[in-house]
């Protein structure tokens, strides 16, 4: 009879997230992972497969997440460029933490198919919301009218990218306030 999992596998996954977002794949070791999850070698083994596919649940679960939030902060204001603007200072604010997805995005670039699909996947649903937003903002008079509303959405996440990667470097606050600040006046 198959023994009964005896640990939470959402908590264990978070946990796996940590890692990766601060180490990524390659610096990441099985008893690294191990250690932090709180189970055994053989319990990841047999709950998430390999390391790869653990790391893909990882950026799968983590995508969502951020997506979630990032939608939560532009649709959270009635005017859309309040939205925006709480998007970008949910990233400022958050920069210092590693982003499992700018990491895996810069370890892999498009060389894995599973991670790719995982990232066009968050990163269509993100797109079609901040253009959408950004639409809002022009039929407001917020955001100039002959900006096109996708290339624009497309220039604000990398703008969140670049935040995060600055961050990373040692950006101080001032800095990453500065960038999402400048951001947000080229869509004037």
């Amino acid at each position: 009879m198959a023994r009964t999992k005896e640990f939470d596998q959402d908590e264990a996954l978070d946990a796996a997230i940590g890692v990766f977002r601060e180490h990524g794949f390659e610096g990441t070791s099985t008893p690294m992972l191990v250690d932090a999850m709180g189970i055994g070698r053989q319990s990841i083994y047999d709950t998430f497969g390999d390391k790869w596919q653990l790391y893909c649940a990882a950026v799968r679960r983590y995508a969502a997440s951020e997506v979630e939030a990032h939608l939560a902060a532009l649709r959270g204001r009635p005017r859309a460029i309040d939205g925006l603007r709480a998007m970008i200072d949910r990233v400022v604010r958050d920069a210092n933490e590693a982003c499992l997805g700018i990491g895996s995005i810069s370890e892999f670039g498009r060389a894995r198919d599973d991670l790719t699909s995982i990232h066009a996947a968050s990163g269509r649903a993100l797109q079609g919301a901040v253009s959408q937003r950004l639409r809002e903002a022009q039929a407001d008079g917020d955001v100039a009218r002959d900006l096109d509303a996708d290339d624009a959405a497309e220039f604000l996440l990398a703008n969140v990218a670049g935040i995060r990667i600055a961050a990373r470097g040692g950006a101080r606050p001032r800095q990453l306030r500065a960038l999402g600040a400048m951001a947000l006046r080229a869509l004037v």
